[in-house]
C-alpha cells in the first residue's frame, strides 16, 4: 500500500485551473438562467478537479462517477464539506445518461473526463496496474468485477495476444512479448507484474528502453485497456454525455493515449459540422452543427504543469460546447 496521506496531497489534478475555465461560462450561465447548475465529474478518481469546481461556484452540483470504490470513499472524505451539492455514484462513465436521469435531473450543464489510469491506481501497488514494482496481476479498475491482467495473459490465444499489444500498447515488439507470455505460462501461469516484466525484458532489446522507455509500459498499457475495455466504454460515454447536455453546457475530456484521443476528436468533428447532404442548396436548421469546438486541436500542459505533476505530460484537452439541441431525434 502507498504511503497514507491526505488525499489532496497524494493527487495533483492535471489541468485543474484550464478545465474549470473552460466549463466556468456553462456553468455561469445556468446559474444566472436557473440559480444552480450541474457538472458530472465523470471520472471523479480522488476528486481533486471537484474539489476545486465546488469551491469555485457555490451554486453548483457535481455528480461523480467512478468506477473504483476505493477512489470514492477516498473522493467522499475530501469532498465531505461539500455533501449537500455532490452525489457520488459507484458506475462506469458509459452509464452517464442514466445516472444523471436516476439522479432527478432532465439535463447537465457541463462534463468532464479524465481519461486513463489514475494516480490512485497507480500508486496502490496491490492494485497491479504499474511495472516499477511485483505485485498481483490484477488491473481491473472495479476489483468487485470482471476478469484481471492474470486471467488475460494465462488464457489468450498468441494472436489474441499480439493483436491487443499492437493495437491498444502501439508496441512494435508485440509479436515477440505474446510469444514469450506463452511460452513461459506453459511452465507456470502468470501471478505477479514482476513475472510479466520479467518475461517482457527477454525479448524487448535493451536498446529500445533509450527510446521507448520501460520495455514493459506499452504492453501493460494494453493490458489494463483491455481488462477495463476502456475504449469501447469511452466510445459510448461521449455520446451519452453529449445526449443529457443542456443547450450551452460543455464537455472537456482529457485523453492521454493517441486512440483515446481519436475516439474524442472524431465525436466533437461529426457534432461540429453540418449534416446537409454534399450540394444541398440550403442548410436546414436540422442539418446545422449542434456543437462548437472550444479549444483548436488539442490543448497540451504547459511545462510548469508537467513540473508539478509529471503524469501530466502526455494528456491532450479537447472541449465542446452545445450549440444546438436536435429536433428530430438525430445526432448527439
Amino acid at each position: 500500500m502507498s504511503e497514507e496521506r491526505p488525499t489532496e496531497e497524494r493527487h495533483v489534478p492535471v489541468l485543474r485551473d484550464r478545465c474549470i475555465n473552460l466549463l466556468a461560462p456553462a456553468i455561469e450561465r445556468a446559474v444566472e438562467d436557473h440559480g444552480s447548475a450541474v457538472v458530472v465529474d465523470a471520472t471523479l478518481g480522488m476528486g481533486g478537479h471537484t474539489e476545486a469546481m465546488l469551491e469555485r461556484f457555490p451554486q453548483l452540483h457535481v455528480i461523480g462517477i467512478d468506477r473504483d470504490r476505493q477512489a470514492l470513499a477516498l473522493a467522499g472524505e475530501r469532498l465531505a464539506p461539500f455533501s449537500d451539492r455532490t452525489d457520488l455514484v459507484h458506475a462506469v462513465y458509459d452509464e452517464i445518461a442514466d445516472v444523471v436521469r436516476d439522479l432527478g435531473f432532465d439535463g447537465i450543464d457541463g462534463a468532464l473526463f479524465d481519461l486513463g489510469v489514475s494516480s490512485l491506481q497507480l500508486d496502490e501497488r496491490d492494485r497491479g496496474f504499474a511495472y516499477s514494482y511485483d505485485a498481483p496481476l490484477d488491473m481491473r479498475m472495479d476489483t468487485s468485477r470482471g476478469r484481471t491482467a492474470a486471467d488475460i495473459v494465462n488464457s489468450y490465444g498468441e494472436a489474441d495476444l499480439v493483436s491487443i499489444i499492437r493495437k491498444w500498447g502501439e508496441e512494435k515488439f508485440a509479436g515477440r512479448i505474446a510469444s514469450a507470455i506463452v511460452s513461459t505460462r506453459a511452465a507456470k501461469p502468470f501471478t505477479t507484474t514482476g513475472e510479466l516484466v520479467d518475461a517482457i525484458r527477454t525479448v524487448v532489446p535493451a536498446g529500445a528502453s533509450r527510446t521507448g522507455g520501460h520495455p514493459a509500459k506499452r504492453t501493460f498499457q494494453a493490458l489494463r485497456i483491455e481488462v477495463n475495455e476502456e475504449l469501447d466504454v469511452l466510445e459510448r460515454a461521449i455520446p451519452a454525455s453529449l445526449s443529457v447536455l443542456n443547450l450551452g453546457g460543455r464537455v472537456v475530456v482529457m485523453s492521454y493515449h493517441s486512440l483515446e484521443d481519436k475516439i474524442v476528436k472524431g465525436v466533437f468533428a461529426a457534432g461540429s459540422r453540418s449534416s446537409a447532404p454534399k450540394g444541398f442548396p440550403v442548410e436546414l436548421e436540422q442539418h446545422k452543427a449542434q456543437l462548437k469546438r472550444l479549444t483548436k486541436g488539442t490543448e497540451v500542459p504547459t511545462e510548469e504543469e508537467i513540473a508539478e505533476n509529471p503524469r501530466a505530460a502526455s494528456a491532450k484537452l479537447r472541449a465542446v460546447e452545445r450549440i444546438r439541441i436536435a429536433t428530430d431525434g438525430a445526432g448527439s
